[in-house]
């Protein structure tokens, strides 16, 4: 027996301290709990449940709440299960690094589940180069009644372990959408609804060697989040079709308003036909946009000498020619997200979930058969 446990406070002064904690903050958390108290986690976490069985409070995950819902009417849902449709199920928040590209339709999706399940949403749009999310989010959940929050967190900053143990030891439940990440100590995972786009990349790089194109080639965007998953993927892939992708045709593009990155794209397509590459996928949809506009002003016809995939499927389809495309299934992602955290707040006992959905591959008029072939 640990010198901590012996000096542990009995249970009803375990529960006092909890209830005037909850009484000051409004809120507690079980990893200040385990701190102030001594005492191990299950403990109190049986203390915590049995305290809401009585009414004094509302366990969340990662802790509990003060009890601010009225008392269940007749009719209302059991523990354990979602918020029907029309039920005052509470506000979420929702946290994603662009309201222009990408994310409309995934915020789509979770205002559609949201409506369904009674929730209320409420939406911050933060930015690609905002280092640090938490003071945004320590507003969010102090100044709205906010149950619960999506958020996708930027992962390339010196604060992206600090964000995301701040999630994890938030006092009301985190869902990540298109990232996936683990808190510490334990390296459990956090709770997230991604996109497969691993595969993606590799139906890519099967429509491609169905075509006929063995020699191939991938461009990144420098400062997507995804591009590490893409990459993954698409060389996975090119190994086991036997698919010949030279280490210089892997180009990562600097954002498309810096002066480097006609540059760059014209190296690129260089490279590409020093190496006889007739297939590229590039991440996402305005850079293979890009890289086609130089390609035909050098004369390379696309899809003739040049098939192009791009990766997003955004905006593919509106350019010329139509752009084959790999297409996230953004609207079910946010469904996804939603639904997921309106099971964990019916339910914070529940195992920690895990969703991956997968994308699909739309073949326009940018893709033919390999030359030759």
């Amino acid at each position: 027996m640990t010198d901590q446990t012996q000096h542990a406070p009995l249970a009803p002064a375990r529960r006092a301290r909890v209830l005037a904690a909850l009484h000051r903050d409004g809120v507690v958390r079980i990893s200040e709990l385990i701190d102030s108290l001594g005492v191990a986690p299950v403990t109190l976490r049986r203390d915590l449940a049995e305290m809401e069985r009585e009414g004094l409070l509302r366990r969340v995950h990662g802790g509990a709440v003060t009890v601010q819902a009225p008392p269940a009417r007749r009719g209302a849902p059991a523990q354990g299960a979602a918020p029907a449709a029309g039920d005052d199920g509470g506000a979420i928040a929702v946290l994603v690094p662009s309201l222009n590209y990408y994310w409309p339709g995934v915020v789509r999706g979770m205002e559609a589940e949201a409506q369904r399940l009674g929730l209320k949403l409420l939406l911050r749009g933060a930015s690609y180069e905002l280092q640090d999310e938490r003071p945004v989010l320590e507003r969010l959940i102090t100044s709205e009644d906010i149950r619960g929050l999506i958020v996708a967190p930027n992962t390339d900053t010196a604060h992206t372990a600090d964000v995301v143990q701040w999630l994890a030891d938030a006092p009301i439940p985190a869902v990540l959408v298109e990232r996936d990440a683990i808190s510490l100590p334990g390296h459990e995972p956090m709770e997230s609804v991604t996109t497969d786009h691993a595969l993606g990349a590799g139906l890519a790089a099967r429509h491609l060697a169905a075509t006929g194109h063995r020699e191939v080639g991938l461009v990144l965007s420098r400062f997507s989040p995804t591009s590490r998953k893409i990459a993954a993927g698409w060389h996975a892939a090119c190994t086991e079709l036997g698919l010949n992708n030279p280490p210089e045709l892997d180009a990562f593009l600097p954002d498309r308003a810096s002066p480097e990155f006609s540059d760059t794209v014209n190296a690129t397509l260089d490279a590409a036909l020093a190496k006889g590459v007739t297939g590229l996928l590039v991440h996402s949809d305005p850079e293979a946009m890009a890289v086609i506009d130089l390609a035909l002003i050098r004369g390379i016809s696309v899809p003739g000498d040049l098939s192009v995939v791009a990766y997003d499927d955004e905006v593919a389809q509106l350019f010329s020619p139509a752009l084959t495309a790999v297409s996230p299934p953004r609207h079910a992602v946010g469904e996804a997200a939603v639904d997921l955290l309106a099971k964990r707040l019916a339910n914070p006992d529940r195992p920690v979930h895990r969703v991956a959905l997968s994308p699909e591959l739309n073949v326009r008029a940018s893709t033919a058969a390999a030359p030759g072939a």
